[in-house]
């Protein structure tokens, strides 16, 4: 068995004395992993940077082995992100969550398009974090929790909507909420992709994806807590809001 796929690099990890396994998200196997043989050494292991994109074949005797990767580099992106502490948290985020979250062997063609974009980013500072929380509204969609933002649940109407439902996913309006309002989370515009907002309210987007990454999508991995590496990003972030 044989396959060449270009992609990122999630996570690496060491194999024996010598050796590493490595996770790796491409377009058309999705998350897949495999042994690098010398992915400890000096050559080798500068380029397993989680983050890296790489051009990867895979080899096993049979489909269902863990089987190895041959590696060349790309381009690194951990250099890029070192420069900024919320970058470099943030990169850790992405890798961490799609390791997390997705299934072994299964393609998600339009994520992988979308987390490539979103690391090529990196540099944009100003940028990123709106385009982190795009990000994970669409990983949501992808993995079936998408949120449904467009008309309030109890009335249908499009207008004055202000809350998302914790269990639903699903938007409520200021109205519709009355005595509820503190039981629903918040449902700033630029959830519903309007405007481009500010990063205090992208900082109100976050919790509330954040309950729904938690709440819903750990819960079905088998009840497993949410990678530390989001809490960190974002809580680098609510670091940097508050800095003058």
């Amino acid at each position: 068995m044989e396959w060449r796929d270009q992609g990122i690099l999630l996570s690496t990890r060491r194999h024996g004395e010598t050796s590493a396994i490595i996770e790796m998200f491409t377009p058309d196997r999705g998350r897949h992993a495999g042994v690098v043989r010398g992915g400890t050494s000096r050559k080798i292991a500068p380029i397993l940077q989680p983050g890296a994109q790489l051009d990867v074949i895979w080899r096993a005797r049979l489909e269902d082995h863990i089987g190895s990767f041959q590696v060349e580099p790309v381009r690194s992106r951990a250099v890029v992100a070192m420069a900024d502490r919320l970058m470099l948290a943030g990169l850790n985020t992405v890798t961490a969550l799609l390791g997390f979250c997705l299934p072994e062997r299964e393609p998600h063609h339009r994520l992988y398009v979308q987390s490539e974009h979103l690391l090529d980013l990196l540099e944009q500072t100003d940028l990123w974090p709106l385009a982190y929380l795009r990000w994970e509204l669409s990983l949501l969609d992808e993995l079936g929790y998408g949120l449904a933002l467009d008309a309030c649940a109890v009335t249908g109407q499009q207008h004055d909507l202000a809350y998302v439902s914790p269990k639903s996913g699903r938007a409520v309006s200021r109205d519709a909420a009355g005595e509820w309002a503190d039981r629903l989370l918040p449902l700033p515009d630029i959830l519903r992709g309007i405007g481009d907002g500010d990063d205090y309210e992208v900082a109100v987007a976050l919790n509330t994806t954040g309950y729904f990454l938690g709440r819903h999508l750990a819960l079905d991995r088998g009840h497993k807590p949410l990678p530390e590496a989001r809490a960190r990003f974002v809580e680098a972030f609510n670091r940097r809001l508050q800095t003058p």
